[in-house]
């Protein structure tokens, strides 16, 4: 396995476009996979201009810029393009039977001593990679939103993850300039599992009306010195996404992840979060709060 060399990012959401944004910045040639066209060409647009705002702040060199702009080439599926790709980072939706059929189609393309990594934030590293035949070379790389500034990597063991996988996981971090833990698997591994609850109990206590959303979210910004509080955080992360968290943790953990009605009624009533607009907070078409707006709850 090596730490260089062509970068596959399945999935052109939030978290693959940072990711691949990541990568080609770094110096590699990405291959950024999504079934959805129109996907496709706005993660291409946002990688721009992620890299503008960066020659823009003096964090990127012009020369580097446009160099990073040319190492992104788009695919609706995995192909022959990815023949020659050391690395894979699957960002697909938190569905095990999804993301086990990547890594089969990936497996079958890519070069034997390709590092397959999933970015999952809850799912069983070692599952997923019992859908191969060489469970070896999977591991967890989780990234964390907004990727192009947040430092930290999550890299996840799964029972059989080599060594040398978990070394050369290491390295590829290294060379975006980000910082990394190591985590034997365990459900939600560190930080999700934090996270989950955290956000679970927030969700809890807006609902008992304990303070309104705002309070809680300040009061966990300035007595802890958090970035965001646990609301924002769930609108921007996604209450899709963190429901089928909790509902995995329920299942492998018991009762304390039991997810919150109030977060069930949201995601059925569409407040997915940030990206469709309206979650806990409303927000407008550039993602940016809409003061006094938001979830009733009275």
């Amino acid at each position: 396995m090596k730490a260089e060399g062509k970068v596959v990012v399945i999935g052109a959401g939030l978290m693959g476009t940072g990711i691949a944004h990541g990568f080609a910045v770094s110096g590699s040639d990405v291959l950024l996979v999504d079934t959805n066209e129109a996907q496709r060409g706005k993660a291409v647009a946002q990688i721009a201009r992620l890299i503008d705002d960066g020659v823009a702040r003096g964090k990127i060199e012009a020369g580097v810029a446009e160099a990073a702009k040319g190492r992104i080439t788009v695919s609706a599926a995995i192909d022959e393009q990815a023949g020659d790709a050391a690395l894979l980072v699957e960002t697909a939706t938190e569905e095990l039977g999804i993301k086990q059929q990547i890594l089969q189609k990936a497996a079958a393309i890519l070069p034997a001593d390709a590092l397959l990594a999933t970015n999952t934030s809850a799912l069983s590293i070692s599952e997923l990679a019992a859908a191969i035949d060489t469970p070896a070379r999977v591991i967890g790389m989780h990234f964390f939103n907004p990727v192009p500034k947040m430092k930290l990597v999550e890299i996840i063991k799964g029972l059989e993850t080599s060594d040398e996988a978990l070394v050369t996981a290491i390295a590829w971090v290294g060379r975006m300039g980000k910082d990394h833990i190591v985590v034997n698997e365990a459900p939600g591994f560190t930080t999700s599992r934090m996270s989950a609850m955290m956000g679970n109990e927030a969700m809890y206590m807006l609902a008992e009306g304990v303070a309104s959303a705002e309070d809680i979210d300040k009061a966990l910004r300035m007595a802890f010195n958090h970035p965001m509080g646990p609301l924002e955080l769930g609108d921007l992360t996604g209450w899709d996404t963190r429901l089928r968290v909790l509902h995995y943790l329920h299942g492998v953990m018991g009762e304390k992840f039991r997810p919150c009605p109030l977060i069930i009624k949201m995601v059925k009533a569409g407040r997915h979060g940030r990206k469709v607009g309206r979650g806990v907070y409303d927000y407008d078409e550039s993602g940016t709060r809409i003061p006094g707006s938001g979830l009733r709850i009275n």
